[in-house]
Order: C-alpha cells, then sequence, then structure tokens
C-alpha cells in the first residue's frame, strides 16, 4: 500500500474502513527511535537518520564498520559480544538498557529491542531498534500519570477523535452519563448523551477543534438516564488535543457536576427576588387611600412572579362591621371581589368572582375556611376533587380544570385583629407547585396589603359619614329669588379627612330681599362639618331679624365660642332688588368678584375682617349697587388656593376667565371649576353666583 494505510481517524464513521495518507504520529517524534541493521558478522549494513541523529555517526561513517567497536567502550565489549551471538544464535529477541558510545566520545543509556532478521536466502541479520532511555521514561511517567489521574480523577473526562467519536472515557464520565464505557466508546457524540442539546455540545466541540481555543465552565442542565427525575447542572470544558508535531488528534472534554452550586445560587436568586417583591410591595401597595385601587396594587404584584392567577376578595360585612377571626361559627361567607389579575391571556379569569359583585361561598369552600380560621390553606397538587372546593361553582371548576390548575394557595388579609378577605392564588403554567416559602411570602405581602385596605376601608366610610353629614347641611335648591338668576356648585375634597367645612346659603328675607352666604369653616373631617352646620343654622335664624350684615356676623362670632372647630370665613350679603343694592359684610372670607356688562371683572374691595370665633371683632358693612345685568361671585378658597401658585396668581387667573362671562350660569359654573379645581384637591369648594335680572 505505500505510503498509505488502513486508520480510523479521518471523521469517518467507526468501523469503518477509510484509507489514505496519514501525517506521522507525534509519540515517534518525540521517542525518535533508531534502527540499525548488523549482518551475521556484526557489521552495520543499514543505518537509519533517527540512528544518526540519535549517536552522531552519519551513514558513510557508520555502514560497513563493526558495530560493537563503533558504538560500544572497551569494558562492555565481551558483554556485547555475548548478546549479540545469543541473539543470532537462537533467534530470541533482547530487550533492555545499554550504554552506547556517541560520537562525541560521551556514553548514554539507550532503550534497546534487539531481534534477528532472515533474507530470503535464509542469511540472518539483526535489527536493533534504540531510544534515548531518558525520553522513553519521561513518556512512560506522563502515561502513567495521566492515566491514573484520568481513572481516579472526580471530573468526567472524555476524549473524541476528530470526528467527534469517543475514543476514551473515565469512570467519572461513566458515572455523570449514566452508561458504561463499552456503551460510549466507538459513537458519535449526539447518541451518549442524546437527552442534552447536542446541536449546542457538537458546535461548540467543533469550534475548538477548527480554533483551538478552548472553552471552559460552560453551562449545561438536562436530566440523565442515571437520574431521569432530577435536573442536574453540569460546567463542561473543551480543549483541542495536539500531537508535539501539531497534528490535531481529537478533542478532550471535562464535566463537572455542580448540580449543589446550581441549585444553591438558584435558591439566593430566588431569595433576592422574594425580598425584591416584599420591597416593591412596600412601595407600590397602598399608594392611594382607594379600597379598589390598594387591592389592584397587591393583585398585579404578586402576578407573575408568585403566581399565574391572583384575586382579592374581601368580606361583604367587613365593609360595614368588623369580624374577629375564630370568633364565629362556620357559616357561609359573601365576599366582594375587588381585583382580579392573570400573568397571561386565559379562560381561567372567567372563573374569578366578578369585581364588585358579591358572591356567596359555603362553608365546604376553602376560601371560606380561611376568613372563618384566619389560617392559610396551601394544596400543593390540586386534584379533580379539590377544584369543587377552590372554584365558586361548577362553570368555574370545569374552567379550571380544563386551564390546567396544578397548584392553589389562599391566605388571610387580616388588619388589627380583623379578618378583612383573602388573597387568592392559583398557579396552572408555571409548573412548580406552591411551598412553605412561597405560603410565608403571601402571608407577609397578605399582611402589608391589609393594613393599606384596612385603612382605605376605614377612610371611605369616614368619607362617607362626612360626606353625607355635610350634604344633609347644606341647602337645597332654593326657589326663584325675586330680581336674582342664581347657580351654584359644591365639590367635596379628595380625601375623607379633609371633607368638611364650606358651605353656602341662599335665604329668601322679607320685601323681596335675599342673602346670599358662602362660609368656611377651618379644619376638616366630621368635627369641621357639625360646625358648619351649626354655624349655617345661626345665621339663618339670625337673617329672619332682617338685620344689616355686619350685625348678622355680630351675632353669629358670638354664638360660634365654645364650638370645637370655631374659627371660620364668611360672607354674608343682602340683595334688595327695589334699591338695586347689594349690603356685604366679610368675616375675614376672599373678596367677592363683580362683573358688570361691558367691564372688566373686578375684586370688591371690602373692609377686613377677622375671622369667625376669634373675639370681639368688629365688623363693617359696605353697600355696592347692583344694577340688572350685573353678577355678583361668591367663593370659599378651595376654588384659587393650590400649593403651587401664589394667592395673587390665582385671583388673577380667576379674573382671566370671567373676563367674558358666559350668558349661562351653569356653564360659567362648570367652566371655573374645570379651570380651576384638579382631581384629587385637598379642600372642599363652594360657588354661588347670582345675575340681577329686571
Amino acid at each position: 500500500m505505500g505510503s498509505e494505510r488502513f486508520h480510523d481517524d479521518l471523521g469517518g464513521p467507526p468501523g469503518r474502513a477509510a484509507f489514505g495518507p496519514s501525517p506521522p504520529g507525534g509519540l515517534m517524534d518525540v521517542l525518535a527511535v533508531a534502527a540499525v541493521v548488523l549482518d551475521a558478522d556484526g557489521r552495520i549494513v543499514l543505518w537509519s537518520p533517527q540512528a544518526e541523529q540519535l549517536l552522531g555517526y552519519t551513514a558513510e561513517e557508520a555502514l560497513g564498520r563493526y558495530a560493537a567497536r563503533l558504538m560500544v567502550a572497551d569494558e562492555h565489549l565481551d558483554l556485547i559480544l555475548h548478546l549479540f551471538t545469543q541473539v543470532m544464535s537462537s533467534g530470541e529477541s533482547w530487550a533492555g538498557v545499554f550504554p552506547v558510545r556517541h560520537k562525541d566520545g560521551s556514553s548514554r543509556l539507550l532503550e534497546f529491542r534487539n531481534m534477528r532478521l532472515t533474507d530470503d536466502r535464509g542469511d540472518f541479520y539483526a535489527l536493533g531498534l534504540a531510544t534515548n532511555q531518558a525520553t522513553l521514561r519521561q513518556v512512560e511517567r506522563d502515561v502513567a500519570l495521566s492515566t491514573r489521574l484520568v481513572s481516579q480523577s472526580p471530573i468526567g473526562l472524555a476524549v473524541l477523535d476528530t470526528g467527534l467519536h469517543y475514543v476514551t472515557v473515565n469512570p467519572a464520565f461513566e458515572r455523570i452519563s449514566g452508561l458504561p464505557a463499552d456503551q460510549q466508546i466507538g459513537r458519535g457524540v449526539r447518541e451518549p448523551v442524546s437527552w442534552l442539546d447536542n446541536d449546542v455540545i457538537e458546535s461548540a466541540m467543533r469550534q475548538v477543534l477548527a480554533t483551538g481555543t478552548p472553552l471552559v465552565d460552560q453551562n449545561l442542565l438536562g436530566r440523565t438516564p442515571a437520574d431521569p427525575d432530577t435536573e442536574h447542572a453540569w460546567s463542561v470544558s473543551y480543549h483541542r488535543l495536539e500531537a508535539p508535531n501539531g497534528k490535531v488528534l481529537g478533542l478532550a472534554t471535562s464535566v463537572v457536576d455542580v448540580t449543589d452550586r446550581h441549585r444553591a445560587a438558584a435558591e439566593a436568586h430566588h431569595a433576592r427576588q422574594r425580598l425584591a417583591l416584599i420591597a416593591d410591595a412596600s412601595v407600590l401597595i397602598g399608594t392611594t387611600l382607594d379600597l379598589e385601587q390598594t387591592a389592584r396594587e397587591l393583585a398585579d404584584i404578586v402576578v407573575p412572579d408568585l403566581a399565574d392567577l391572583a384575586a382579592v376578595d374581601v368580606l361583604d360585612t367587613t365593609l360595614l362591621h368588623p369580624s374577629l377571626p375564630g370568633t364565629q361559627p362556620a357559616e357561609p361567607a359573601l365576599f366582594r371581589a375587588l381585583a382580579v389579575a392573570a400573568a397571561y391571556p386565559t379562560e381561567a379569569i372567567r372563573a374569578a368572582d366578578p369585581v364588585g359583585e358579591p358572591t356567596r361561598y359555603e362553608t365546604d369552600r376553602l376560601v371560606t375556611q380561611v376568613v372563618t380560621t384566619g389560617a392559610p390553606v396551601l394544596v400543593p397538587h390540586v386534584t379533580n376533587g379539590d377544584l369543587p372546593h377552590i372554584a365558586r361553582n361548577g362553570d368555574a371548576a370545569l374552567l379550571l380544570g380544563r386551564a390546567g390548575l396544578h397548584s392553589y394557595l389562599a391566605v388571610p388579609l387580616i388588619a388589627r385583629g380583623t379578618v378583612l378577605g383573602a388573597l387568592d392564588l392559583k398557579r396552572i403554567r408555571n409548573p412548580l407547585p406552591f411551598d412553605d416559602d412561597d405560603l410565608v411570602l403571601a402571608g407577609e405581602l397578605a399582611n402589608r396589603a391589609a393594613v393599606s385596605i384596612d385603612n382605605a376601608r376605614w377612610y371611605q366610610r369616614e368619607r362617607t359619614v362626612a360626606l353625607t353629614l355635610q350634604r344633609s347641611l347644606l341647602p337645597h335648591p332654593p326657589p326663584p329669588q325675586p330680581g336674582l338668576e342664581i347657580a351654584y356648585r359644591y365639590q367635596p375634597a379628595g380625601a375623607a379627612s379633609e371633607v368638611g367645612g364650606d358651605w353656602f346659603d341662599v335665604i329668601p328675607l322679607t320685601a323681596d330681599k335675599t342673602a346670599l352666604v358662602v362660609g368656611d369653616v377651618m379644619g376638616s373631617g366630621v368635627t369641621a362639618a357639625a360646625t358648619m352646620g351649626q354655624l349655617r343654622t345661626t345665621t339663618r335664624a339670625l337673617a329672619d331679624l332682617d338685620l344689616d350684615p355686619d350685625q348678622i356676623l355680630h351675632h353669629v362670632d358670638r354664638s360660634s365660642t365654645g364650638l370645637d372647630q370655631a374659627i371660620a370665613t364668611c360672607l354674608y350679603a343682602v340683595y334688595d332688588p327695589h334699591s338695586e343694592e347689594c349690603r356685604i359684610a366679610t368675616a375675614g372670607h376672599l373678596p367677592p368678584v363683580l362683573l358688570r356688562p361691558g367691564r372688566p371683572p373686578e375684586l370688591l374691595d371690602l373692609p377686613t375682617a377677622a375671622p369667625l370665633g376669634v373675639g370681639d371683632i368688629a365688623f363693617h358693612t359696605t353697600t355696592v349697587p347692583l344694577l340688572p345685568g350685573d353678577q355678583l361671585l361668591l367663593y370659599t378658597d378651595g376654588l384659587i388656593e393650590t400649593r403651587h401658585q401664589d394667592i395673587d396668581t390665582r385671583l388673577s387667573l380667576l379674573l382671566t376667565l370671567l373676563h367674558d362671562p358666559r350668558t349661562d350660569l351653569e356653564e360659567t359654573c362648570d367652566q371655573l371649576l374645570h379651570a380651576l379645581r384638579h382631581p384629587g384637591n385637598h379642600d372642599d369648594v363652594a360657588l354661588l353666583i347670582a345675575r340681577v335680572h329686571r
């Protein structure tokens, strides 16, 4: 076959013959094995280039000379002749170490393999193969060390040829892969590890073979035949194997099982996520005192990090009557859904209670148990038998079953010893079941949210009471007044604690006169509303005496002594259609605006006076002509005061808005409120406009 030989390292499949030229092995180059042939008399008849490299003699210098005299020192001559005679006479090979003389006169220990050769004429020759003993021993030690390290290493090691077929695997690799060596040797890289992402693995190997650049610490996740129920993590490295002469021999791969480290890192990451979720909850839940908004914030923060589907339900009775956990016998519960959130579009959301509508849950429902006992319920693995105890009815149970509900968790919402409702969590796409850590996290989030929900609940209750009280104290739509067209507006503050003291009134008087009143009790809440009611009642009672406005304010001021929140501003005006005059007195109130046809609006310059409740202060009455077409605008400070602009700027804006007054007074009221009033304002506003007509 000449220079061609049979070999299996050209990338073809194992077991099939592949022929072609092959470069010399690197190990032979390292050993530099010399070949010398002697005739029966001991003369050199063949001398290889390696012999010249090893001993220094050229072929011309060595051929035809007696080998013993050329290469052996005198003291070893008898021994080497004896060994030569023994090999030539018996035909037995001899192997060993023998000192040989180099051309430069030095002596070197060579490892020999000597054997007798026979030609076609029956003549005998001696073949000697020799290499440097030190080099050979070093190679032997390296091989022994490598073999021992590979076999005893806890790291999985494998060697593949250039066609990416397994050549060698160590015991650790067998344990990791779950396959014995005989099921891997000779097979392609895709076959023994078919459970992994072979495209990624093969691509990485071919990259290393092509470039020679190692790939170190590549992460792989998967399951092995030896342990199919557990996901493992491995750190894999790839290195190209090269002979000393640069020939690519194949690829070495090392595999380290880092499952424990991976799990620890995953658990640490999971813990950080939980802490981040709790931190977010502290910031994102309870941003307002709106009950529904607070519930939506809780539902949104647990989806999708904790659950695929979340619902926040409160006991309908808690909106009016608190109940203590564990103090009532088991009985059906009436819930009202405040919020529902889903991590993705799913028909399972139709199984949730409709937001805002009451739903009755019987005693066998798990969520009823939660609010009755005040204890959470965890169902890690939901069965078909569990669905009727989770869903509100049979149709909802079918929806949850079709969607793939597999894990359920419900925790109570408890604040200040009161069970408010429950946080209901479901997992559908998330493959992991709820566990004790999830229960603790859900409980922590529920506890934080419950306080905000309770605050919102009390806020709504107080706001409702304050508004009800205040609206009950405000006047009903006034009847038509002689010579006047009247429009008014009242808007409460944006927060329950700030509802309270603004009022207005239109009071019919004798002789076709009309009293116009606006006032503002300093303070807020139910107490301010009650004080406002007392002041308004007092003002109406005094109005029947037909006193001047300053006298009315004087008597109201005296009557306010002893009230809880007695400080109030007030403006009292009396219009007489017969004299076409308006008599006005103010107690620390903002000046009214006078609008005359064809003239710019103006703030009336009235004598200043202290608010009601300050003490024995004199009030003054100012007379202002009011002709047909004139308008008088009375308002409280909630219309113009803001935290971001000074009062003069806001008063200028008010006058600008009134520069072209609308014909319809109702439209004027709406225009002013729309332009000057913002949602969430922290003060009430009362607005009263009167226009004179014939």
